[in-house]
Parts: C-alpha cells; sequence; structure tokens
C-alpha cells in the first residue's frame, strides 16, 4: 500500500490559521444569555412536558374506548351464545310435541285399523268387506291428509320460533354495523 501526496489545497486548508474566538461577554450579557438559555430550556421542557401529558391523555381515552369495545364485543358473544341456546331449547321442545303429535296419530291409525279387521272379520258378505274396506281407506287417506297438513304447518312454526332468537341476533348484528360504518 502506498501513501498518496496531499493536494495542494488540502495542504492548504489544513495549515489555515483558526478563526479568531470569539470575544468574550461581558457579564451582564453573559448572564442575559444563560437566563435566555434556561428560560428556553424552561419553555422547552414545558411544551414537551404538556405534549407528553396529551398523549398520556390520548392513549387513556384510547384504552378505555378499546377496553368499552372488548366488553361489548364480549357481551354481544354472550348474547348470540344465549341465542342460541334458547332456539336449540324451542327446537327441542317442539321436536318433542310434533313427535307426540305423529305417534298419537299413528296409535289412532292403528286403532282405526284394529277396529276395522274386526269388523271385516264379522262380515256377512264379500260386498260387504269391500264397502268396508273403501270405506277405510277413504277415511285413512282423508286423515293422513288432514293429518300430514297439521303436521305441516306446526312444522313451519316451529321453525318460525326456533330461529327467531337466531334473526333478533342477526339483525342487531347488521344494526350495529350500519352504525359503525
Amino acid at each position: 500500500m502506498s501513501i498518496k501526496p496531499r493536494a495542494p489545497e488540502a495542504a492548504a486548508a489544513v495549515e489555515a490559521p483558526l478563526p479568531a474566538a470569539t470575544p468574550a461577554l461581558p457579564a451582564p450579557a453573559a448572564a442575559k444569555a444563560a437566563e435566555a438559555t434556561v428560560s428556553g430550556i424552561r419553555d422547552g421542557m414545558e411544551e414537551a412536558t404538556a405534549a407528553a401529558d396529551a398523549t398520556q391523555v390520548k392513549m387513556k381515552q384510547g384504552m378505555e374506548k378499546a377496553m368499552k369495545t372488548a366488553e361489548e364485543f364480549v357481551a354481544f358473544g354472550q348474547g348470540n351464545v344465549e341465542a342460541f341456546v334458547k332456539s336449540s331449547q324451542i327446537w327441542t321442545a317442539g321436536a318433542q310435541d310434533l313427535s307426540k303429535q305423529v305417534a298419537a296419530t299413528a296409535q289412532s291409525s292403528f286403532d282405526d285399523a284394529m277396529t276395522t279387521f274386526k269388523a271385516m272379520s264379522s262380515v256377512k258378505s264379500l260386498k260387504d268387506m269391500f264397502d268396508l274396506q273403501a270405506s277405510f281407506a277413504r277415511a285413512t287417506l282423508e286423515k293422513t291428509m288432514t293429518e300430514s297438513g297439521k303436521l305441516t304447518e306446526a312444522s313451519f312454526k316451529l321453525s318460525e320460533q326456533a330461529l327467531a332468537p337466531i334473526t333478533a341476533r342477526v339483525t342487531l348484528a347488521v344494526e350495529k354495523l350500519a352504525k359503525a360504518g
């Protein structure tokens, strides 16, 4: 590695005399300058303190808002769980009622069939047996249509009742989103 000679401008800059020192201020002027400096520092510290206080207030407000939002979120979630529980209770009770209705209809149909079978065993003619069987078939068909209509209506009503709590929560969620947006 070789050492390169300095450029003449660089050598001149290094060898140039230093600027003259700032003359010393008289004592009253120095005191004033020191007071001004201390005053400037105090003003800067007051501004920094005020800014820190304002930031602290904003952070506190932000934290309070975040906590309130979290509490609302938890409460909303709890409301959703309660709605699902209520919905399942309605559905379970309704399904039990529908099952009882189906069982009662089946028992009634069985009783009607047994009554018709007993009546068929005591008929005197083939024509009476066919008439009895046609009457039983017609009554069974009418009863089936009536009962299935009732069962369908009860099923729709149960579905509406079971979905009502969930529908209310969805409506509330949509309202909250609309209000937030």
